[in-house]
């Protein structure tokens, strides 16, 4: 029962912070340091477990954003065998996704041990909560946010595709380094925010269930079973799902000045924590 209730936390966690620009991994790492350790270890919650329940979040941007992401993959095939014309909204927002999220495959598979380990530093993710809360807070004063999501351009969406690359480093948040590229681009909140879920569809897709074969095949250690994998998974989908159409609301009639407060806030308790030994 506990770690079933320790797997429902987890996913109620994933699914309110992966679209808020503050870091799932980084909040789901900082829970589980409150979790019981073993033999004066980190908990771990497991590579696979990660995984699923990131795929949870992840479907409820799919169904989010389904009729946009129909219409892009329609008219994509419909553009490359040459059925509507190449200058297709549609149809170049299918390829900015593609080359977009190239960039963080490669990074990602150079970097995997990198990532691992040295960017595990609770010293580091402090650290980061802080300098990218700073660098949202600027890009969302001095951004122009005029350009519509149709207007997007291959460099700007190349850009974007780069900008997501910093999301490997814990604390960074995939959405918060995307959107804050969007915003300092010229893109409107609405605009920056939802390439940055589109763009990630299938980085997220991707890595999830290459981490989840490889962690399942490799026999690594996961602290729950499937019950109480499958149920976090659910929590964390419905959870995100009600994120989304939330952040989606609220970036359309105000700014992101809460999320750059509470980052720098819990940035600045992570040093007070580390530096008096309460967490290692």
């Amino acid at each position: 029962m506990e770690h079933f209730l320790q797997a429902l936390l987890l996913g109620l966690v994933q699914g309110l912070t992966e679209f808020l620009p503050i870091s799932s991994s980084a909040h789901i790492r900082l829970v589980a340091l409150f979790f019981p350790h073993t033999a004066g270890k980190e908990f771990d919650p497991g590579a696979a477990f990660t995984a699923i329940i990131q795929l949870g979040t992840e479907l409820a941007v799919l169904i989010y954003f389904w009729g946009d992401v129909k219409r892009i993959v329609g008219r994509f095939f419909l553009g490359l065998f040459g059925r509507i014309p190449r200058s297709d909204v549609d149809y170049r927002m299918g390829w900015l996704v593609i080359i977009g999220t190239f960039p963080i495959i490669i990074v990602g598979v150079l970097t995997q041990d990198l990532i691992a380990t040295d960017f595990r530093s609770l010293w580091l993710l402090a650290t980061v909560f802080i300098v990218f809360g700073v660098v949202l807070g600027a890009a969302d004063i001095y951004g122009r946010k005029v350009q519509s999501f149709e207007k997007m351009t291959w460099k700007h969406g190349i850009a974007i595709g780069i900008a997501q690359v910093l999301a490997l480093i814990p604390g960074v948040s995939r959405s918060g380094a995307t959107t804050s590229a969007g915003l300092a681009l010229g893109y409107t909140r609405p605009a920056a925010a939802r390439f940055s879920f589109l763009l990630a569809i299938p980085a997220v897709f991707g890595s999830g269930l290459f981490e989840a074969y490889q962690s399942i095949h490799s026999h690594a250690h996961n602290p729950y079973n499937t019950v109480d994998t499958l149920a976090a998974t659910v929590v964390a989908f419905v959870v995100g799902f009600v994120v989304i159409a939330f952040f989606m609301n609220y970036i359309s009639k105000r700014s992101f000045m809460p999320f750059v407060v509470y980052r720098i806030v819990l940035g600045i308790v992570l040093f007070v924590l580390l530096g008096v030994g309460v967490i290692g």
